[in-house]
């Protein structure tokens, strides 16, 4: 939240306008792009690293990851049903613990902070292979040096997308997106002509994994080096390539990450993104592993490690000419999608460190909204100012970041595999998405899909403990130094309890009036009045009912005027939004990101609860007022005040629905203003026997319904200008008796 003095104009506000990054939503296309931008960039080197351990039969390991990804993916998906903000962190600490989640969230960092340099470095090796061919194309002596260049543009880049997501993630969604629209032509494009090259050359599959084809390099088996393990025994040989082949499923956590950002309907969004990145992952990832092994010659594959794609390019069948633009343009693709896994990395690592800022383990001054954007851009630097440290540490060298990743990532994996099936005991409850296979013994559940995906991804991280030195001394090490930093700086925030950590950052602006400029909503908005909260069913069911594309949300807040010494009323600023508007906030906006829809957040200064109400209505040019039904004053009585209100509004009054809910899900609506009146079926059925008496009368003469309602309210109406006046009223008097034990309102019912 900002601080006082960057809000408090010279006199108290009567409005504030609280606002944040978390209340714009983006689509499954758009979160499937941020994960694409990770997870389908490691095809331009995943499968050429992979190759480097273990040999030719990489691909099939490669293969193998990806469907291990889409098993993965319906784990998060679960974890995602149970808790909206449900990455490693949370989900780890509800199942096993704070100490094991510290734990994970430590080593899942390690591999964030080396996704974005692994990815910036080598788009920029694409981007420098290209200009150094140019120009030797062109006979020039100038050279680019290969690693320097490409840590100088791993640099740039990992800059332009910190400044996009400074700005919100519906920002460098948007880019993210662009970048998957480019890069999936030319994904067509080379998976067309490769299997055009392979129908005219004839085609041959890499060599089955088994261990006489494996061939390890001299830093493939790390501790396992001195042993006939990996030679003898064809499980561990599988599991050595798996090992070295799970570059391949990066990015996995983002989508737990961004699913707090994605709109109506949450889960099944999620579980769209989660198919389109299984299916592009695994045609492109897969499919360029496989048709570099098939095509790119054995006696020069090895020179095209740092760019397997431009060298698939250069062996395909075609002109000379062609294929160098083609090679062309996959380096402008690689470069803006490598790019945009940078800009993934960013976003996940927010991600993460806010979910564990919430619960106070880190200072909430790390979410401090930017006083812009609103977004956290103090963890922002942090994890840039990491990243680019790594870079400039690995001086562009893409084999050293690449030994070094898949320690925290596989790490993080396997514990949120074992903390959702703890779950799956220790909260029993319905779950909106299940990992498939689940079988019963009696009143035992067998959840033998989640139970085999977590064993695959504990026996992978032990395999990767024992094979990948760098990585398990330096992922380790990373681990370590976090985990000691989090658990200090847990202790320093449990001190301040007044902190409330868990509690989301508003900024807060302030203003003399509502209107729909000032809270960027269109007129017909549903004004929701928010009180406690305990009690916002209200705001929960009109985000059940409405459709953000269509119609706008505003939650407001009244805070009553106190009167001062000198007799004047006035608040402060810290009284208008005080820990009790940020606590209604933060559950308001809770609800909100469950539903997947946008809300506008604001509190005003009132008088008089129905004048305020209804004033704000006129001013945001509301359609319909929506409030939680009052446990003290009956609803018939809040609506004639409401009406009373109604009265008192300057010219012209606008027409507007009242409805009042209930906990129980029920609710009510009066209607001001002119309005055509709610009919029950007794009353459509005395109407038409009057019609049908009339028009057998006045025939030939036509008549309607609508001519027996006009002439019969002109008849009143004239009955009470003359001597028919306490008559009529008598009349109504004797009417409403007779109806009264029948009219006890009814929850649902229309009044007017």
């Amino acid at each position: 939240m900002k601080s006082r003095s960057d809000v408090v104009p010279a006199r108290a506000p009567r409005v504030l306008i609280a606002s944040t990054a978390m209340l714009a939503f983006i689509t499954f296309w758009q979160a499937a792009a941020i994960v694409l931008n990770d997870m389908g960039s490691s095809a331009f080197y995943a499968g050429a690293i992979a190759e480097h351990f273990v040999g030719k039969t990489a691909p099939w390991f490669v293969l193998a990851i990806m469907v291990l990804s889409f098993a993965v993916r319906a784990l998060y998906i679960e974890s995602c049903s149970m808790f909206v903000r449900g990455g490693v962190y949370r989900v780890v600490k509800e199942a096993m613990g704070s100490m094991l989640a510290k734990f994970s969230v430590s080593a899942l960092m390690f591999d964030y902070i080396l996704t974005g340099p692994i990815s910036g470095v080598s788009a920029g090796l694409y981007l420098v292979g290209l200009m150094n061919e140019v120009l030797s194309y062109f006979h020039s002596s100038i050279q680019f040096p290969v690693n320097g260049t490409g840590a100088f543009f791993a640099i740039l880049c990992t800059l332009y997308f910190w400044w996009e997501n400074i700005k919100g993630i519906p920002e460098s969604s948007e880019k993210a997106l662009r970048i998957m629209y480019i890069t999936t032509v030319m994904v067509v494009l080379m998976v067309a002509w490769c299997i055009y090259t392979l129908s005219v050359r004839g085609a041959h599959l890499p060599p089955w994994p088994h261990l006489s084809n494996l061939v390890y390099s001299d830093d493939a088996l790390g501790w396992l080096k001195n042993t006939s393990l990996p030679y003898t025994i064809g499980l561990i040989g599988i599991m050595i390539g798996l090992g070295h082949s799970v570059l391949a499923m990066s990015g996995e956590e983002t989508m737990a990450q961004v699913y707090r950002e994605i709109e109506h309907p949450k889960l099944k969004n999620l579980e769209k993104a989660g198919f389109i990145i299984f299916a592009y992952s695994l045609i492109f990832t897969a499919g360029v592993a496989f048709f570099a092994v098939m095509i790119i010659p054995d006696s020069v594959r090895t020179s095209f490690q740092d760019n397997p794609i431009g060298g698939l390019a250069m062996y395909l069948v075609g002109p000379l000419p062609l294929r160098i633009a083609f090679r062309g343009f996959i380096a402008l693709v690689g470069t803006l999608m490598l790019a945009g896994a940078v800009n993934t990395s960013i976003v996940g690592s927010n991600g993460v460190l806010n979910r564990v800022s919430e619960d106070g383990i880190l200072p909430q001054w790390f979410r401090h909204p930017h006083r812009r954007f609103g977004t956290s851009h103090r963890i922002l630097n942090l994890v840039v100012g990491l990243q680019i440290f790594t870079i400039l540490l690995s001086r562009g060298n893409i084999f050293v970041l690449g030994e070094a990743y898949a320690f925290g990532v596989m790490w993080s994996f396997a514990m949120k595999g074992l903390a959702v099936l703890v779950l799956r005991y220790k909260q029993r409850g319905e779950r909106e998405f299940r990992v498939p296979f689940n079988f019963k013994v009696g009143n035992v559940e067998i959840p033998l899909g989640l139970g085999f995906i977590t064993l695959t991804l504990i026996a992978l991280c032990l395999i990767n403990l024992l094979t990948k030195q760098v990585a398990t001394i330096s992922g380790a090490s990373f681990t370590i130094i976090f985990f000691a930093i989090f658990s200090i700086t847990e202790r320093t925030a449990r001190k301040r309890a007044t902190e409330h950590a868990e509690l989301d950052q508003f900024n807060l602006e302030a203003s003399d009036d509502l209107t729909p400029e000032r809270l960027g909503v269109r007129p017909g908005n549903v004004l929701v009045m928010v009180r406690n909260y305990n009690t916002l069913h209200n705001l929960n069911a009109v985000l059940d009912r409405v459709d953000p594309h269509k119609q706008d949300v505003v939650a407001l807040h009244l805070r009553f005027l106190q009167r001062s010494g000198g007799g004047e009323y006035e608040l402060t600023h810290d009284q208008l939004f005080s820990l009790e508007e940020q606590k209604l906030f933060t559950r308001a906006l809770e609800i909100a990101e469950k539903k997947g829809k946008t809300i506008h957040l604001a509190v005003a200064a009132a008088t008089d609860r129905w004048d305020a109400i209804l004033r704000a209505a006129q001013s945001l040019k509301s359609l319909a007022v929506a409030l939680g039904a009052s446990n003290k004053t009956p609803v018939v009585e809040d609506a004639r005040l409401a009406g009373l209100a109604w009265e008192r509004l300057s010219d012209p009054k606008p027409q507007l629905a009242v409805q009042f809910y209930f906990p129980s899900g029920q609710d009510q609506i009066f209607y001001l203003g002119p309005h055509a009146p709610h009919l029950t079926p007794k009353e459509i059925e005395l109407l038409h026997g009057i019609w049908l008496e009339l028009s057998n009368e006045v025939a030939p003469d036509e008549v309607h319904h609508h001519d027996v309602v006009h002439f019969a309210l002109e008849q009143v109406q004239q009955d009470m200008r003359d001597s028919k006046r306490t008559e009529v009223i008598s009349s109504l008097r004797h009417h409403l008796y007779e109806i009264r034990n029948h009219r006890v309102p009814m929850l649902g019912a229309r009044r007017e």
